[in-house]
């Protein structure tokens, strides 16, 4: 490439910042970054790389080309967060193994990447980032690259990103809250101010270098804060160009850490989390993050959110916010539901109907028909007794009040955190924040089509064409709904082991008990079907989960989302569609399927042509649905727990056990932090996902376990301090990042919580027996239907069970094995006209009266909740008017800052420019005049 001038370089190097970086390409020429010093443009690597031959670098002689970091020794001090030379103050590190002290065959490969890091660090040197590079004290085959941004690439991409800095301190920011009149207890639950101490706030605008003295700078050395100072050099890391090759241009850190050119790539912890540092001048946040939040002793504790927010970023602390504020919401819902457990607890043995199955004469006299066709024998009721009895506890009056209870509490939940997120908004700065947003460098790097924009009417890039747009969204929609026909086929096959293994429990139980009253008293042969097509179920859940991951990740880079802010809700709304189908639809399987088209005994239904469906106990299927979510709730929580605590806990020690060789050595606080394990960037996703999948269980189906809430809140409890102890101890530094709220889990949860109302009314009228109970106690248990005077259940199990004559089977059953029975009738669960009848065998008017029960509790329930919750969101605003006037009044007052420090240099540059034209004028009048 022949030799360019210095502005030929510029132009060029800004045009393909266009192209990679579009928050650099929407800031004005003047404004962008050119670090380099004018001896070596930063294009220099990049010109060399865009001599491209088959190994894409171009003919670089030698090594000289590049400008690489120099190698330094370790200066002996653990907890030096600096260069050696103790100023330069480390903002990120990069790790990689020098490819010279290799045990390999591969020389070409390994030539190639160590030719794309040295491209990379030239042009990180060339931006304006300084270099320091140290090898490892306990693998000399690891080096690690500590990265520093001077002063000047701080600002200016501090204004490229638009991050909002402090003017003056703010003295209206007032923390308050609705418990401070009980400051007595409340001290007991806050951190120790002592020890953590409440964070300056400011007034902060987005940061303009020709404004610089606008700005409240004391201190140049911590005006960026670190995580600040991480954000930016990250930013800078990850649209670096590394290679350029038959005009596809590579760049960015993950790139070359996937690639494994690099490592890894991280900000460094500021301290060991046990101890705090030696350097005085450390703040030691990690180590009070660990004490005050992270400790179990300080699990009574109200989070430290002003900290994580400084230490973790927005994004991590509006997490924890939300966590922490369900799990308190959880507590009300957690006694509710108790206190309705305890009701159905202790009014189980006024239960008439539970009484009456148990009763040797009532319930010991009813034979219930064969619930297969070949080899199921004939079975009494009171066999029963024991789950009749469980399901008196949940099935009650206070579980249809606990129902309707949750559907308003959930609305609560939602409009309340609506409110608290906008303080946080307000507290954080990050009120305007999706303004700010700029786009991914993976979109940037795609954006080869040109269109016109229907606003500016300008020229702008894109990465593809409305058409291209639209195969994409196909395609990706296309693979998210085969992977839900998937599940469904998952689902359907967990309905045919139920099918197929419920006739072998119903001949090999009665086999194995021998008469024995323990094993049938406990074990049923619907209890040993549900449990084990259950743990099946989660199983497959699992696996399914696992898998979906991955593919839900490479759809949404195939759908190339602009921000990343768009990516996490797209790949969001895939994942919680997924996981939504994958682990309620057994749950909606037993509540609104299972029992429900059974036809009866003489003409069952077949599913798929060949398996029976199956039937619920007489009492429903509302106990299986509780043990169904009592296994999947219980069983993920154990999970989840095991990935989270002790697989990094493992990693962890393993990898301090390899490099036992170096502990008797002092250990540099990078190489610390490169043996904890990576976050990675969706790590705060899956966190999110977990909760979510809760509040689900906690709402959809908590008409059928009124203790899921106390579950949840037990979890939540050491959910967050499991977080903390995990972010704290085991992970590396996560870069900070900027949050204004919980993105599209908002829409989500809203979603639960209209869907909650529907399925809860349908579990109460379908799942439960209680409307066939209240419909025979309000109108069947007297004349003319009933023979009782009062309102009583008795004789309620007599009219919910049906007669079946068994010599009915062999019109309708080939090969009736039933045939020669000792009985001559037997019941069955339905309500329909007894043999001998003009209509036997068809519904009663019981039946019709239920049905039209049903309908009218669901119309009835849904409207009056959907009433209430229309009425607290119409009356709770989402923002309350005093956070309302603080961000006016914060707006108003920043402006007028602003406004007057420009005053004040246009004042002051018209009184220079005056005071020299009248020195001007004096020296000209004063000046001899030439004859």
């Amino acid at each position: 490439m022949p030799m360019m001038t210095r502005d030929v370089l510029l132009e060029m190097e800004l045009e393909e910042d266009d192209e990679e970086d579009g928050d650099i390409g929407n800031v004005p020429a003047s404004k962008r970054p050119l670090m380099a010093p004018p001896t070596l443009p930063s294009s220099l690597a990049l010109e060399n790389l865009e001599q491209t031959n088959v190994s894409g670098f171009g003919s670089l002689k030698s090594q000289q080309d590049f400008r690489t970091p120099e190698f330094e020794e370790f200066n002996g001090k653990p907890d030096s967060l600096y260069f050696n030379d103790g100023q330069r103050r480390i903002d990120f590190v990069l790790v990689y193994e020098d490819e010279s002290r290799k045990e390999t065959n591969k020389k070409g490969s390994n030539e190639k990447q160590r030719r794309k890091r040295q491209a990379y660090e030239s042009n990180l040197i060339c931006d304006g980032l300084q270099l320091e590079a140290t090898r490892s004290l306990v693998d000399d085959k690891l080096v690690f690259v500590k990265v520093h941004a001077p002063w000047e690439v701080l600002c200016t991409y501090a204004e490229i990103m638009h991050i909002k800095l402090p003017l003056k301190p703010n003295d209206l920011k007032t923390r308050s809250s609705a418990f401070d009149n009980f400051n007595w207890f409340t001290k007991l639950l806050q951190v120790d101010e002592s020890i953590i101490k409440p964070e300056q706030e400011f007034f902060t605008a987005p940061f303009e270098k020709n404004r610089m003295n606008d700005f409240y700078i004391q201190d140049r050395d911590t005006f960026f804060n670190p995580a600040t100072r991480s954000r930016i050099v990250y930013f800078i890391l990850s649209r670096i160009m590394y290679q350029v090759r038959n005009n596809v241009k590579k760049f960015g850190i993950n790139k070359l850490v996937n690639s494994g050119i690099y490592k890894a790539a991280f900000p460094l912890h500021d301290c060991n989390f046990s101890t705090p540092s030696e350097d005085l001048s450390c703040p030691n946040e990690r180590y009070l993050l660990y004490r005050e939040w992270a400790h179990p002793r300080s699990i009574y504790k109200k989070q430290p959110l002003d900290l994580i927010r400084k230490y973790y970023g927005e994004k991590i602390g509006i997490y924890f916010a939300w966590l922490g504020y369900y799990t308190q919401m959880l507590l009300l819902a957690a006694i509710v539901g108790v206190a309705c457990f305890l009701y159905g607890y202790f009014t189980e043995d006024n239960c008439t109907w539970s009484k009456e199955v148990c009763d040797p004469n009532i319930g010991g006299q009813i034979i219930m028909c064969p619930q297969c066709d070949d080899e199921c024998p004939f079975w009494s009721l009171n066999v029963t007794c024991e789950s009749s009895k469980k399901l008196c506890i949940f099935d009650s009056f206070g579980t249809l009040v606990f129902a309707v209870f949750m559907g308003v509490w959930v609305t609560l939940f939602l409009e309340f955190w609506k409110r608290r997120q906008a303080e946080l908004e307000y507290e954080w700065d990050t009120v305007e924040l999706q303004q700010e947003e700029q786009a991914r460098p993976e979109y940037e790097a795609r954006c080869t089509h040109v269109v016109i924009n229907e606003i500016t009417q300008e020229e702008e890039r894109v990465p593809f064409t409305t058409w291209g747009k639209c195969i994409r969204v196909t395609l990706c929609a296309s693979a998210v709904f085969f992977w839900i026909l998937l599940i469904i086929a998952s689902v359907i096959g967990i309905i045919v082991y139920r099918l197929s293994v419920f006739v072998i429990f119903s001949v090999n139980l009665r086999k194995i008990s021998n008469g024995t009253d323990p094993i049938q008293k406990y074990v049923t042969p619907q209890m040993a079907t549900s449990i084990t097509a259950s743990l099946i179920s989660f199983i497959i859940i699992m696996i399914l989960n696992t898998i979906y991951e991955k593919v839900a990740i490479m759809i949404t880079n195939f759908e190339l989302p602009r921000t990343q802010t768009d990516y996490e809700n797209s790949l969001t709304m895939k994942m919680f569609l997924f996981q939504f189908v994958n682990y309620y639809s057994s749950c909606f399987y037993i509540a609104f399927f299972k029992g429900k088209f059974v036809g009866y005994p003489g003409d069952p239904v077949y599913w798929l042509g060949k398996y029976r469906n199956e039937e619920c106990d007489p009492g429903g299927c509302l106990l299986e649905l509780t043990t169904q979510l009592i296994i999947i709730m219980g069983g993920k929580a154990i999970w989840n727990n095991i990935q989270e605590v002790l697989l990094p806990w493992v990693m962890n020690v393993f990898g301090r056990c390899r490099t036992v060789s170096g502990a008797e050595k002092i250990t540099p606080r990078w190489e610390q932090d490169y043996h904890l394990q990576p976050m990675g960037k969706l790590g705060l996703f899956y966190e999110y996902l977990e909760m979510i999948i809760q509040f689900g269980f906690v709402t959809l189906f908590v008409a059928s376990f009124p203790l899921a809430p106390l579950l949840a809140l037990v979890n939540n409890i050491l959910e967050i301090r499991v977080d903390a102890w995990k972010l704290t101890t085991q992970y590396r530094r996560m870069v900070p990042e900027k949050a204004q709220d919980i993105g599209a889990w908002q829409p989500i949860m809203q979603g639960i919580a209209i869907l909650a109302v529907v399925t809860n009314a349908m579990i109460i009228a379908f799942t439960s027996d209680m409307i066939p109970r209240l419909v025979y106690y309000w109108s069947f248990s007297i004349p003319p239907y009933g023979d009782h005077l009062d309102y009583s259940m008795e004789g309620y199990i007599n009219i919910s069970l049906s007669i079946f004559n068994t010599a009915d089977f062999k019109s309708r059953v080939k090969e009736n094995p039933y045939a020669r029975s000792k009985y001559d009738t037997c019941r069955y669960r339905d309500f329909r006209y007894p043999p001998g009848h003009p209509q036997e065998y068809k519904h009663n008017i019981y039946y019709w009266h239920v049905i039209a029960a049903k309908l009218a509790f669901i119309i009835v329930m849904e409207h009056i909740i959907y009433s209430v919750k229309f009425f607290i969101s119409y009356t709770i605003p989402d923002v309350s008017k005093s956070t309302k006037s603080k961000i006016k009044r914060e707006k108003y007052l920043t402006q007028k800052l602003l406004h007057e420090n420009h005053l004040k240099d246009m004042t002051k540059n018209i009184g220079v420019i005056a005071e020299k034209m009248i020195g001007a004028v004096v020296d000209n009048n004063l000046r001899p005049k030439s004859d």
